[in-house]
């Protein structure tokens, strides 16, 4: 892993599914890339291109650049499509927008979306990165992967996310991960709602169960290349 491209439907969601690699990797060499596919706050207006909307698109990308400064990134690009309508957006458009960032950055390794999310923005991401990297289709990536989101990944009660891959995290990864989801203020609320400080807490918990350590990051390989 030199190269890694994370492709997020909206802000927050590359600190809630890889958050914790971000501070583990921090430093290390480890090139990082954020592509976020769409703005997270239109569908909460009426209007798309209301001065209340664009404020809200506008504010929640500033937490975006703040939140991933404070886990050492600062390669990121927004294409803002509209927030909870990507399925008014023709694929093939999404498609070209993975594939052009795939070609430019030229990562080994991705991670996006699960096709088992609640949230429909999500899949529709999942669904054109595998067409993106379909392996006829020439390109860099030899390990792609699907990273959780609390409060969707686990909200699809018939087909919740299953992980296959563990990353280990040390208690700082896990608040440095918190601190960067912290920044996204219209995002988080007090325990029992998942994005929250224990919230963050207990999932890394829970996963670092299931692995074998007290912390880990959680991830579903869908395909490998050596």
């Amino acid at each position: 892993m030199k190269k890694v491209l994370i492709l997020a439907a909206h802000p927050d969601d590359e600190v809630l599914g890889c958050g914790g690699i971000l501070s583990k990797y921090q430093g290390s060499g480890v090139e990082f890339k954020i592509v976020f596919i769409g703005e997270g706050s239109s569908c909460r207006y009426t209007e798309l291109d209301s001065k209340e909307s664009k404020d809200a698109i506008n504010f929640r990308n500033a937490c975006a650049i703040k939140a991933l400064d404070s886990l050492g990134v600062q390669n990121f690009v927004f294409h803002n499509l509209p927030c909870g309508r990507f399925d008014q957006i023709p694929i093939i458009e999404i498609n070209k927008i993975i594939e052009k960032e795939i070609t430019s950055f030229s990562p080994d390794t991705l991670f996006t979306h699960s096709v088992f999310d609640a949230n429909n923005d999500h899949k529709i991401v999942f669904h054109s990165t595998i067409m993106a990297t379909r392996p006829g289709a020439k390109n860099s990536v030899s390990k792609l992967y699907s990273f959780e989101v609390l409060s969707s990944s686990e909200w699809n009660f018939q087909s919740p996310f299953v992980a296959n891959y563990f990353e280990s995290l040390s208690e700082q990864d896990v608040e440095n991960k918190w601190k960067a989801l912290e920044i996204y203020e219209s995002e988080t609320k007090e325990f029992p709602f998942p994005r929250s400080r224990l919230g963050i807490k207990t999932q890394s918990m829970s996963r670092g169960m299931q692995a074998g350590c007290s912390f880990a990051e959680a991830f579903y390989l869908v395909r490998e290349l050596k």
